[in-house]
């Protein structure tokens, strides 16, 4: 099978500096800053654990994705491989590819909302007396005009935006390792770290149970590492980009996220009030000057970064869902730049919306918003992960095709992957606070089902009209 390189109309305005932060930058979230806490107060100490179960099975993922991506660059990433996928005679080519991108475009739309309500709390904590709707406006706009300006600007904005928060996390890394091997100036190091560790029930205080419930909420803070595959369609050096981010993604996993956390829990207490900031409480155990502005101006530059991404994965996966008809064709028109505009706009107008909702109706509309959108991540990576099933075969089969980049132990580890993903949704129902989410989820999955029924039955009737028909509409008197 020969790769699938694709011609299109997006500009290759991405340089690989950018490619670099955008695969770095993508695996550390407001998720990261601020939920991991949650996580830390349901499993204690072996939070470690929780981290490292779900880092394990996005590295594996990523693998998953790697491989595809640089065999076959394409618009739309993982969209085109579900269809390429399931693409047989009797198989749900059309199907697959219509839910994992609108699933995708689901996920980051509402994304985009969270983080835009979410940065509004943020800048209240300088501007108290503005209005918080105001402030979500504001950075919405900001963002978006951003987006429409060219990739170039995304990927710059992107490149600070994720160098801001590499460095912190590496600081961070940095002051709280000397800290913990006590090589802190002796006058602030008031703190042991073991008993810190253990001394309030032990690695695992609440047993098992709350590890492996926190493995499943931990699943969302991961989602974003995906987004250099799709980056890599405006990239000048697409493969390089691609197989770098995933040979590197086992780095990023450890360092930023499991690293960072093991950091907090030897300096915090697990069951303190303290673990609802765990990195600003963190801070203030070292004695650092100013920990809150300092962790709030890092916290906020992750949220725009997520508005930033957000905009951006929604706007390219709705383009590449129009060039097989799963989205209207006129989401497609680019600007002068190569911007994809119309698409760009969809999700800002979905993010204004679900902004509103969120004051207007936070207990209904923008609380099922929130609640399904995690599981949603959980069913694309799935996807994911069956579509590089299937085409690892066909690209085995070809024999004058050489994979740069190669899933371990193939086929083992991806039903591995396969029975760790399925297994965190078989969790879900057992588990009370993720109980709703999963069901809600799936409610979004029945929508979008309904939605590709809706739009074969178009297309079917379309086709079976007589060809000097198609085009007339009667007037409707």
């Amino acid at each position: 099978m020969r790769p699938a390189i694709e011609k299109n109309s997006l500009k290759a305005g991405l340089k690989q500096r950018h490619m670099t932060m955008i695969a770095l930058g993508g695996v550390i979230g407001a998720g990261l800053f601020v939920g991991s806490g949650v996580v830390i107060q349901q499993a204690g100490p072996a939070a470690v654990l929780s981290f490292l179960l779900t880092g394990g099975l996005v590295v594996l993922v990523m693998r998953m994705l790697g491989e595809m991506a640089c065999a076959m660059p394409a618009v739309g990433s993982f969209y085109e491989y579900a269809r390429l996928a399931f693409a047989t005679k009797r198989g749900p080519g059309e199907l697959a590819g219509f839910v994992t991108g609108w699933m995708y475009w689901y996920f980051w739309v509402i994304v985009v909302a969270v983080e835009a309500v979410a940065g509004a709390k943020l800048v209240q904590f300088w501007l108290p007396d503005v209005p918080a709707w105001a402030i979500s406006l504001a950075l919405l706009v900001l963002l978006t005009a951003t987006n429409l300006f060219s990739v170039g600007s995304y990927g710059e904005f992107e490149f600070w935006f994720a160098s801001i928060k590499v460095a912190a996390i590496i600081v961070f890394l940095f002051l709280g390792g000397l800290y913990i091997l006590g090589l802190w100036p002796a006058s602030m190091h008031t703190t042991q770290v073991l008993p810190t560790l253990l001394a309030h029930g032990g690695l695992m205080p609440n047993g098992i149970g709350p590890v492996l419930s926190g493995a499943v909420a931990a699943t969302g803070f991961y989602f974003g590492a995906e987004i250099v595959t799709i980056a890599a369609a405006e990239a000048k050096e697409p493969v390089k980009a691609v197989a770098k981010a995933t040979n590197s993604v086992i780095t990023r996993v450890l360092v930023f996220y499991v690293g960072s956390i093991l950091v907090v829990v030897a300096l915090v207490p697990w069951n303190s009030s303290q673990m609802t900031t765990p990195y600003v409480s963190a801070l203030d155990a070292m004695g650092i000057p100013a920990a809150a502005n300092v962790m709030n101006v890092v916290v906020l530059t992750a949220v725009l970064s997520a508005l930033n991404s957000g905009l951006y994965a929604a706007s390219r996966m709705l383009f590449a869902l129009t060039r097989h008809g799963d989205a209207p064709a006129g989401l497609a028109k680019l600007n002068r730049h190569g911007v994809p505009v119309r698409a760009i706009l969809m999700g800002t107008l979905f993010g204004y919306v679900s902004v509103v909702m969120s004051y207007l109706s936070p207990d209904t509309v923008f609380a099922f918003l929130v609640n399904s959108y995690g599981t949603v991540a959980i069913f694309v990576y799935v996807l994911i992960a069956l579509s590089q099933l299937r085409l690892r075969a066909r690209l085995e089969a070809n024999t004058s095709h050489t994979l740069r980049v190669k899933m371990w132990c193939y086929p083992y580890l991806t039903w591995l992957a396969i029975l760790g993903m399925i297994s965190i949704l078989v969790a879900m129902a057992f588990i009370p606070e993720q109980c709703k989410p999963l069901c809600l989820g799936v409610v979004s999955l029945g929508v979008l089902l309904l939605a590709f029924a809706w739009r074969s039955w178009r297309k079917n009737r379309s086709s079976a009209e007589p060809a000097g028909l198609q085009k007339y509409h009667p007037p409707n008197y």
